[in-house]
């Protein structure tokens, strides 16, 4: 067994994880300093792999359980008032009063543990109401939308451009199916919900906010406290900022 230890960027990390378990990986670690450690099988193709990642620090490693050992580290958590998330591999009920999600790290971006993802769970449990129409736009694996029907939503659109997203998010949806975020039938939304880059809410702006109806609320996350301010101005008037740890979550109404 070996390992390729890399450098990754705080808003690529959880991407950059699901890429390594769809490469073989079979465990993957956070180290300090934002580096990430990726251990394989010595029968993965590390030809394959050293044209992926060139930088990256290649290391023969001992022969331990390492699928389990990163499977341990993943352990059920609890996420705002509602929500319970459990590992597929792990049957643990979810806990009274709380609605349970069942969560992959090798899907698509969206296992819950990133600190976006909470802010958005958080923040649908808070906005939303039964019966609403809620749009989510950049669905990854699907668990925001979800969490929206869990919720109550009357009607659910999943929206993303990668064809891979939204055939894992099908696996665990029963929603309506949407492309580009351009494609989106203006006022469709009671609620809208963003968790992708600051760069991606900054260029889509005009278009998350024409889907939603008059009055409408829009929560977008995916971006750091330092990108606050440049978000803050694509998507004005913003009417609350949450934050956690270094991410944070900006809510706007369409008046």
């Amino acid at each position: 067994m070996f390992s390729l230890e890399m450098e990754c960027e705080p808003e690529r990390r959880d991407l950059l994880i699901a890429e390594l378990w769809e490469q073989g990986s079979a465990g993957v670690s956070e180290l300090d300093g934002g580096r990430l450690r990726a251990f394989f099988e010595d029968s993965a193709d590390r030809d394959l792999l050293q044209a992926r990642y060139p930088d990256a620090m290649w290391r023969a490693e001992a022969p331990l359980d390492w699928v389990q050992s990163s499977r341990d580290l993943l352990q059920p958590m609890a996420v705002g008032a509602r929500f319970f998330l459990v590992p597929e591999w792990r049957n643990d009920p979810a806990p009274p009063g709380r609605l349970r999600i069942v969560v992959n790290p090798g899907m698509a971006f969206g296992t819950g543990v990133h600190e976006t993802t909470q802010l958005c769970l958080e923040a649908l449990e808070d906005y939303l109401e039964p019966g609403m129409t809620v749009l989510d736009v950049g669905t990854g694996s699907g668990i925001l939308a979800e969490a929206a029907g869990l919720l109550g939503a009357g009607r659910v659109f999943a929206c993303d451009v990668d064809p891979d997203s939204i055939a894992i998010a099908r696996l665990r949806l029963r929603a309506s199916f949407l492309g580009s975020a351009d494609a989106v039938r203006s006022g469709i939304a009671d609620l809208a919900v963003a968790n992708i880059s600051p760069e991606a809410i900054i260029q889509l702006a005009p278009d998350l906010q024409r889907s939603l109806r008059s009055g409408g609320v829009l929560l977008a996350s995916g971006f750091e406290g330092r990108e606050v301010d440049a978000v803050r101005a694509a998507l004005a008037p913003v009417t609350e900022i949450r934050r956690k740890g270094n991410w944070a979550l900006a809510v706007t109404r369409r008046s």
